[in-house]
């Protein structure tokens, strides 16, 4: 009896931890579509689950980090979801493609609109950025979600290296090792490949087509030609015979 009252006990805590240990394990977090490497450009889906019960997610704000300015920021659309960008001036400009940039996305808001997270729901809200810095292993992006029931969850708190998981992680980004074209294989590369390909194709179908057409107006030409050709002398032979037979009269 004592034992099965122990066992009993024990399924208890363990469900109860596992209970406590669930939701914690949820949180806001990024993760790059491919691979994020350094010096070049990617695309980033912040992952936001809903935690509650009770109440849905109306609201993500996600802090760009100021240490390694990104001077290229471009959300996506979500449907439901509006969208604000907020800029900083730099305290040091950024060179790129031969232009000095002076300011760069601070952060970007999404507020439902006709849309929210539900619970037992996530959302992705996808951003493309770059260029990554070429001097860190990994970037912090500070990340704020509020419900509609006005509760506020701040996802601030940066991890350490070998240290346990904060309660409040902020969402990190690893960055892999630059390439050899210093493009990173993050999918807006992979989108440019695709387009690339695609207007070489296009391309290529127009000139068969120009090709294909220029043949079908050389051969109508031509078949027009015979046809006058063929005419002209029949009427020659014509008028021939007739010129003899007024001859003979």
């Amino acid at each position: 009896m004592k034992l099965s009252r122990i066992a009993l006990a024990g399924g208890v805590a363990a469900s109860t931890v596992l209970l406590i240990a669930g939701p914690a394990a949820a949180h806001v977090s990024v993760q790059p579509v491919g691979e994020a490497a350094k010096g070049g450009y990617a695309t980033l889906n912040f992952k936001v689950p809903n935690e509650r019960d009770q109440a849905s997610t109306v609201k993500l704000e996600v802090n760009f980090p100021a240490d390694h300015p990104l001077s290229s920021v471009t959300p996506q659309a979500v449907p439901g979801w509006d969208i604000k960008i907020d800029k900083s001036k730099l305290d040091k400009p950024l060179e790129v493609h031969g232009k000095k940039i002076s300011e760069a996305v601070s952060k970007v808001t999404w507020t439902a609109d006709d849309s929210e997270i539900a619970p037992g729901y996530f959302q992705q809200f996808p951003v493309s950025v770059g260029a990554l810095p070429e001097d860190a292993d990994q970037l912090v992006f500070k990340a704020i979600q509020t419900y509609d029931n006005k509760e506020v969850v701040r996802w601030i708190e940066e991890p350490t290296e070998g240290g346990e998981e904060p309660d409040s992680p902020a969402p990190v980004l690893k960055l892999a090792a630059a390439s050899d074209d210093h493009h990173g294989g993050g999918a807006a590369d992979d989108a440019k490949e695709a387009d690339d390909h695609k207007a070489a194709d296009t391309a290529a179908s127009t000139k068969e087509t120009h090709a294909a057409a220029s043949s079908s107006s050389s051969d109508t030409t031509a078949r027009t030609l015979g046809i006058i050709g063929i005419v002209i002398g029949v009427a020659g032979v014509a008028f021939g015979v007739l010129a003899g037979r007024r001859r003979s009269a």
